[in-house]
Formats: C-alpha cells, structure tokens, sequence
C-alpha cells in the first residue's frame, strides 16, 4: 500500500482531533491448490488490500479496518475511529512505542521475499506428486489429499510520530495425507513443509513418502494400561510444550497475576545447557521481520539462557504497566492494540539423537500426535490427549493410542532433556524432548 495512503490517514486523524494514530497497510495475493484421489479438487486464489487505524484521544484508544481505501471510506473510517476513541474508558499504559525505541533506517534485509509465483498448474502438479508418493506406499488404501500453495504479503506502518516502514514476505507450502487400512482399522498419517522462498521445500515426493510412511507404521495402535513411564515428545510437535511457556512469560499475564511463572523471572527454570532463543532476525525465517508491529527495534533474544528465564515478552503498553522496556514482541492484525507474540523461536538442541534418548529412558512412550491440551494457567498443571509409540529396551515396540499424559509444566521444564534432532520446520522449532516421568493415563 503506498506510504502516502497511510500519512493521509494519519495526518486525517490528527485533524478530526487525535492526539496520535498509527496506520497499517496490508496486501495479500494467494493461490492455492488441492487433490484427492488424482483429480483436481480445488483451486482458490485471493486478493485482498485492507487498511487499518489505531488512534489515541489523552489516553483513550480505538481501532477500525476495512478493505475499501477510496478517499470516501477513508474519511468514514477516520471519524468513525475518533468518534470511538473518545467514549473510549482511559488506558493509563496506552500509547504509540517510545520513538527512541523505534527501528532506524530500513532495517536488516532478511531476504524474505522469493518473486517466483507458480501458476495453478504447477501447484496441481506438486501437490499430485505428492499424493501420488503417499498413496504409493504399500499398505495406504486411501487419501486425504495433496495440496501446494503460494503467497505473497506486504506490511507497512506509518505513525504520527515519525516512523515509517515497510517489509515484504512469500510463502510456498506442500502437504499430502494419507490413510493406511487394515482388518482392524484405519489411521492417517501427514507431512507438510512451508518456506519462503520455494526452492527450500522439500521434493514433493518425499513429503509423500513420509505421509504415507507415518500412515502405515501406526496400524495396530493399541492402548495401554496406567502408568508412570519416561515420555518424548517427537520434535515436529515438541514445541507444544513451549507454547504455555510463551502464554506465561507475556507481560500481560504477569501484569494480571495470572501466570505461574510470575515469580520466576532470572531463575532457573531449565536444566542448564538448555537455551530457547528468539530471532526475529533469521534469514529467510516464517516468523522473522525487521521490526515489531509498534516499529520497535527487535533483536534476538536468549528468553531461556542456559535455563535461566530471563525476560517477558513485553510490548509497550505492557511494559509500563511493568515500568519496564518494550522487549519488540509487540504483535497485531489490522485491527485492536498490539499483542505479543515470538517471531522464530528455537530451543537448542542436545547431543543425544532420537535413539540415543528412547536408551536412554529404556522403556516409555513417543509422543508423535497430540490433541485437546489443558492448562491450569495459575499452577501450571497440564495435561494433553496423544498417540504415538511404545518404546523397550530403547526400540519402538508397538503404536498406542487413546491416552493422556500429564505433569506440571515447571517440574516437567526442569527435568526435561533436549535430542540432537532439530529440524527448522516453521517459527517455532524444537528438538525432540525427553522427561524422566510422567502420569501416563490408558485404559
């Protein structure tokens, strides 16, 4: 969206009588294509150009969006946001970022914008070599389909108090599932990759081949009885573990009171050599940006250091409310006040692979599915539906499923032992990760 669009808007702001605004401007084209059985099944393609306003009266804020920018909904758009700003109820901690805080210059150049864009037959073609792969290996008797995707976004910001940028981002993704049959049932298995720029996608035959194979090796899933074993949650979903970690540390659930890692900023919550790091900066990263969605210089961050927590994840209005700094995890859409939120999180990896860990812990349970997690926010009491595999004397033994397991976050974080296995997958990536013991609930 062109940059003088959105200082008009904010410059229109300021005349209708806000103290400040902020506008954001969003682009998006994508295309999208999905099959099953061999046939075309889908194909969407998407166009959108929305803009948005945030604006301050003292204290007071509101938010508005919309898609149509012609200089008549502009003007609706501003008032109408005005207007509500001034029966909003005051917010002493809200406000525009600190402009000492603000990125200067243009910021790094991350290099996430790839310019290909694949037509619709290419994408069918992908995703038909990969449901093809799936459906190909023996034992899959069905499909739940292919499907290959591409996208392309841009983000900018402009304030009233001077800051203006700007970032573009694409997106190719590729995905097949599959269904493995036999006398005493069915189960699915997937596999999908997403990337910035598409030559860093998997060959679409081996996203296949790994739907397929997941399929097959859980026929025979039996459950178990109760127990309290060793557990490891597979890397390509381990980073589940970390997501209540996130919801703890947000400066807004500090502010509240209601997390139970309130008391434990600069304390051991890991085992030491355990570090998780947030770098907004990665090149070509599915989480990175140049700048937070307030214009704050981000940088990356050591949130877990040698497993020592050692920050929130603040944005501005969360850090006063703290009398602290915004730490540039300020997140938003088009509309509504910022949030937080990582950009491309990484808990680094041990020295043990995925067999290395299962001998270790002898006999106990791979996590490689989870479903309906609860979280008691305030004691950190957590428990998650799951299958995956039964593991003796250090060898996957047989597929189970229908069980639960359950622990307490902060003893389960202070035992737990990172695998060697990272795999950059998304914006939040995780070795496979061992606890000693846990509550494992079967039939």
């Amino acid at each position: 969206m062109d940059e003088n669009l959105l200082q008009d808007v904010v410059a229109a702001a300021l005349r209708a009588g806000a103290d400040a605004a902020e506008a954001v401007g969003a682009e998006r084209g994508a295309l999208s294509v999905s099959v099953r059985l061999g046939d075309l099944e889908e194909v969407e393609r998407e166009e959108s150009r929305d803009l948005g306003l945030r604006v301050f009266v003292g204290r007071r804020q509101a938010s508005v969006s919309g898609s149509d920018v012609s200089p008549h909904a502009r003007a609706k758009l501003v008032e109408r946001c005005v207007a509500m700003a001034r029966l909003a109820p005051e917010d002493p901690f809200a406000g525009l970022a600190e402009p000492e805080r603000l990125i200067q210059g243009p910021g790094p150049e991350l290099d996430l914008f790839d310019p290909a864009e694949p037509s619709a037959e290419i994408l069918e073609a992908r995703a038909r070599e990969a449901e093809a792969a799936a459906r190909a290996v023996d034992g899959v008797t069905n499909s739940d389909g292919g499907s290959a995707s591409w996208s392309s976004s841009q983000w900018r910001m402009v304030t009233s108090h001077g800051f203006s940028g700007l970032y573009r981002a694409s997106g190719f993704s590729l995905g097949a599932s599959a269904i493995a049959g036999d006398a005493d049932g069915m189960e699915s298995g997937y596999d999908g990759r997403s990337a910035r720029w598409q030559v860093d996608l998997p060959a679409a035959e081996s996203i296949g081949l790994e739907a397929g194979r997941r399929a097959v090796s859980r026929l025979g899933a039996r459950k178990i009885e109760s127990t309290t074993a060793p557990v490891i949650f597979e890397n390509r979903l381990a980073t589940s573990l970390l997501s209540p970690l996130i919801g703890a540390i947000n400066g807004a659930a500090i502010a509240r009171g209601t997390s139970f890692l309130k008391d434990k900023l600069g304390e051991q919550l890991f085992a030491k050599g355990v570090s998780i790091i947030d770098d907004p900066h990665r090149l070509r990263g599915l989480g990175s940006s140049p700048f937070d969605d307030e214009g704050v210089a981000n940088r990356r961050t050591a949130i877990i250091d040698d497993g020592v927590l050692t920050t929130w994840l603040l944005n501005s209005a969360t850090a006063r409310q703290l009398g602290m700094g915004t730490t540039g995890h300020a997140s938003r859409g088009l509309a509504g006040p910022p949030g937080v939120s990582t950009s491309n999180l990484t808990l680094t990896p041990g020295d043990h692979s995925l067999a290395a860990l299962m001998g270790d812990a002898g006999a106990g349970l791979l996590v490689t599915s989870m479903f309906g997690p609860s979280l008691n926010g305030n004691t950190g009491d957590w428990s998650v539906g799951c299958s995956g595999f039964w593991f003796e004397g250090g060898v996957i033994a047989y597929p189970v499923a229908e069980i639960t397991v359950a622990g307490n976050l902060k003893d389960m974080y202070a035992r737990l032992v990172p695998g060697a296995d990272l795999e950059i997958r998304g914006s939040s990536n995780s070795p496979s990760l061992l606890v000693d013991a846990l509550a494992i609930a079967g039939r």
